[in-house]
């Protein structure tokens, strides 16, 4: 059986399938220094474990680095870092005195409380 070849003209072929024509003339270009700057995130991230992307990029960009937010998240998600979440307050157990010091448990029953409900 004869097979015909159909040649279809790239607008004609992007406006079938929905997608811009943009699409297939696209080519990234990677950073020359991509390598450092993973090495800078990840260094920031374990220095500063409570820090976002975004702050990561504000104290790169401290630092000199010409980045943008976008290849900071990029970079964040490649390597798998998170935020760790927000713990719940654990309810504090203070001293009469007014300070701000932490009761720890020595022994059994050493710190105890009563709940009364009227």
């Amino acid at each position: 059986m004869l097979r015909e070849r159909f040649e279809v003209s790239e607008r004609i072929a992007c406006r079938a399938v929905g997608q811009p024509r943009t699409t297939q003339r696209y080519e990234p270009v990677p950073r020359v220094d991509e390598s450092a700057l993973t090495r800078a995130v990840l260094e920031l991230a374990n220095r500063y474990g409570r820090y976002g992307y975004r702050t990561v990029t504000r104290l790169l960009r401290k630092q000199g680095w010409d980045v943008w937010h976008g290849w900071v998240w990029r970079i964040w998600h490649a390597e798998g870092l998170k935020v760790p979440a927000k713990q719940k307050p654990r309810g504090r157990l203070f001293l009469n005195d007014g300070s701000c010091i932490r009761l720890r448990p020595l022994r059994r029953n050493h710190v105890w409380s009563f709940d009364f409900v009227s």
